[in-house]
């Protein structure tokens, strides 16, 4: 099992000409690892991109992702790292997603597929990734996999 980040999904969604086809391939590659899982913030973020419901779900279906529920204690989690980012002196406004995906994983032991390492790696230490994910993703873009 694999939990999967909204970029991952949004790079199929919005054919984005530098990272579908990485997504793609990464995804492939996850999925014979076992099933693909989002969680309910991932597909909140999907929603901005489909006027209706159905489309988004068709979309699930057709990428064969199951949707899984967050832990109590990822909620919690989230909370704190989200508190920890802050007294930090993080301003993003737009990251609180991201604790969440981030929390779920770590609490829920599942690897996560990103390309978005630097927060995670920060606030989620125990984390895994999706095996090869590190070295694909300096292949495709080194600025993008953090020292």
């Amino acid at each position: 099992m694999t939990l999967i980040d909204t970029n991952v999904l949004l790079d199929l969604v919005t054919d984005d000409l530098q990272w579908a086809a990485w997504s793609i391939a990464q995804l492939e590659a996850a999925s014979l690892q076992g099933p693909l899982l989002i969680n309910d913030v991932v597909y909140a973020e999907l929603a901005v991109r489909y006027e209706r419901i159905e489309d988004l779900d068709a979309f699930v279906e057709q990428a064969s992702l199951e949707i899984a529920l967050m832990p109590r204690p990822a909620l919690f989690l989230a909370g704190k790292a989200f508190s920890r980012y802050r007294q930090s002196k993080g301003v993003l406004s737009g990251v609180l997603p991201d604790f969440f995906i981030g929390a779920h994983a770590a609490v829920s032991q599942l690897p996560l597929l990103t390309r978005d390492l630097g927060r995670y790696r920060t606030y989620f230490p125990s984390l895994t990734y999706h095996p090869r994910l590190l070295n694909a993703l300096a292949s495709a873009n080194p600025r993008s996999v953090p020292a």
